[in-house]
Order: structure tokens, then C-alpha cells, then sequence
């Protein structure tokens, strides 16, 4: 008896030994996903409610969000330091497959993107979300209603009868993209001068703007900040901006490893339109609250959890 009772401690402590040594991913079925994201609040809430979905459907997950740009996340995604990030498909259409034409119909542009990017590059988009959340120009009220600027081409009549008179602010990517501020100035026949041209952080232009200190800020259509800080958008009338629908991205073989995220995405696509994804940008900027808090309880809400 002493001896069986000897035997099965030495097994049990064997097993815990080996548990305490064995990665949890390897426990848990090594079912587990690094979920990488740009750096700017939206992206910051979509990789985590990313993970919290994912989690809650038995994955284990590492929080690689807030990586940086375009640029950034692409390549830790192409470097396989992440495995999934959303990605939006007017962005791949334009920086990845270099497209020179927009297209502004939602599922066409996920069509010719999901397509192009498997073949030319080995990604699989999943399911995309329904919110549209492309770039957008934006001023304050008092503003907007003083210069009679309402639309993109109200703009361009004023820049062309006071190029000194107003400001624009925008980021250093959007400077720089091939749907940004170049093609946008040729699209609607305008040019700020040079010294009227102010680059500065995403983050900084809604306070910039807030403040007076320019006329005109480059946004993202469901930002939150856009609500809280009562800014108008500016009609896109010659329909520049091409569509920017979210999508998960990650390598084929990962695609293929875990096939059950397609259903798992596909779910959280039919619920993430533009009503909700504004609202929970403005509970991170206007409310300050937190990120994956933010993303837990709307997930709850949503009834995927």
C-alpha cells in the first residue's frame, strides 16, 4: 500500500511538475493568436474586442495593439510578429495593391481586396464590418457656417479666394498616402499654401481644431470626438475617399489552422455598424474610459458573450 501511495505521489507530482513547465498555449490545445493593431483609438478597440471575442471562444491570446501605422502593422503581420490585426479594405486597395481608381461600393471593394491580397500575397480578409469608416474633413460650426463651407468643393472655391485666410491640418500618413492630401487637391482643384499646411498627430488635430488653432482637420468618419466636440463634416460630393470597411487579416496558414474564425468574425461584422462603433470611440475619447472595459461590455451588449 505505501508503495502504490508512493507511485501516485510521485505521478501527481510528476504531472503538476509538467504543467508548471508546459506553455499554457500547449495546454490549451495551442489554440492562440497574437492580435496586433494600429495605434489610434478605433484600432485600439477593434484589436481588443479582437481578443475578448477570441478569448471567450477559447483562444488564448497576446495583446500586441497600438503597434503604430499602416506600415507598422502590415509588416508585423507580413514578419508573422502578429497574427491577426483589422485592416481596413480602402487602405489595402489603394497602399497595399495599388489601385489608382477608388471604389466606393462596400462589397466590391472587400471583393477585389480579399481576392487580389490571397493571391498576390497569401492574406485571407475574413468578414468585414459594416461601418464605413473612411477619412473625412471636418470644421467647427461657427466656422463652417461663417466661410459658407459645407462641402469638399464649398472648400475648394474658398482656398482658391483666400489661400491665406485658412488653415488645414492633417497627419504626416495621409500627407503621404496615395489617396491623401495630394490627389484630394487635385481631385477638387485646390492648394493650400505651404505655410498654411499644418502636419501634427491624429490625436492632436481634434484638440488643435477645438482650439482654433486650424480651420480645417483631417478625421475619421466614426470618430467619436466628431460628436463630442460638435464638429460638421464636410461633404465628400465629387465622392473621393474610396470605402474604408474593417476587416480581420492574417496569413493564409493561419486562416487554415483555425477555420472556425470565419464564424466567429462573421458574427461580430453583422453587428459592428457605424452607430456603434462611433458610440464606443466616444466613450475612449470624451468619456476617457477604458479601452478593453469599453470593448467587454459592448460585446455583452451585442449578445456575443
Amino acid at each position: 500500500m505505501k508503495t502504490m501511495k508512493g507511485i501516485i505521489g510521485c505521478l501527481t507530482l510528476a504531472v503538476a511538475v509538467v504543467m508548471i513547465l508546459t506553455p499554457a498555449a500547449a495546454l490549451a490545445g495551442d489554440k492562440t493568436l497574437v492580435v496586433g493593431s494600429k495605434e489610434f483609438t478605433e484600432q485600439r478597440i477593434l484589436g481588443n474586442i479582437m481578443i475578448v471575442l477570441l478569448e471567450k471562444n477559447g483562444f488564448e491570446c497576446e495583446d500586441k495593439t497600438g503597434l503604430g501605422g499602416t506600415l507598422v502593422a502590415r509588416k508585423a503581420l507580413e514578419n508573422k510578429q502578429i497574427d491577426v490585426y483589422m485592416e481596413y479594405t480602402g487602405t489595402a486597395l489603394t497602399t497595399f495593391l495599388k489601385h489608382k481608381d477608388v471604389i466606393t461600393d462596400p462589397q466590391k471593394c472587400y471583393d477585389t481586396v480579399k481576392e487580389e491580397d490571397l493571391e498576390k500575397n497569401g492574406m485571407v480578409w475574413l468578414p468585414y464590418m459594416s461601418f464605413n469608416n473612411t477619412y473625412c474633413l471636418m470644421m467647427r460650426q461657427d466656422d463652417s457656417a461663417k466661410m459658407g463651407i459645407k462641402t469638399l468643393s464649398d472648400l475648394s472655391t474658398y482656398v482658391k479666394a483666400h489661400p491665406k485666410a485658412i488653415s488645414f491640418g492633417l497627419n504626416a500618413e495621409f500627407y503621404a498616402r496615395p489617396d491623401g492630401y495630394r490627389p484630394l487637391q487635385k481631385a477638387y482643384e485646390f492648394k493650400f499654401p505651404r505655410k498654411k499646411i499644418v502636419k501634427m498627430q491624429s490625436g492632436l488635430l481634434y484638440k488643435a481644431m477645438k482650439d482654433g488653432q486650424i480651420h480645417v482637420g483631417l478625421g475619421f468618419a466614426t470618430d467619436g470626438r466628431i460628436k463630442g466636440f460638435k464638429f460638421v463634416v464636410l461633404e465628400d460630393d465629387k465622392k473621393f475617399f474610396p470605402v474604408y470597411n474593417p476587416a480581420p487579416v492574417m496569413k493564409k496558414e493561419t486562416a487554415e489552422k483555425y477555420p472556425e474564425l470565419e464564424g466567429i468574425f462573421k458574427k461580430l461584422g453583422e453587428k459592428l455598424n457605424t452607430e456603434a462603433m462611433t458610440n464606443l470611440n466616444y466613450q475612449v475619447d470624451i468619456e476617457h474610459k477604458n479601452v478593453k472595459e469599453v470593448a467587454t461590455e459592448w460585446l455583452k451588449s451585442a449578445g456575443l458573450m
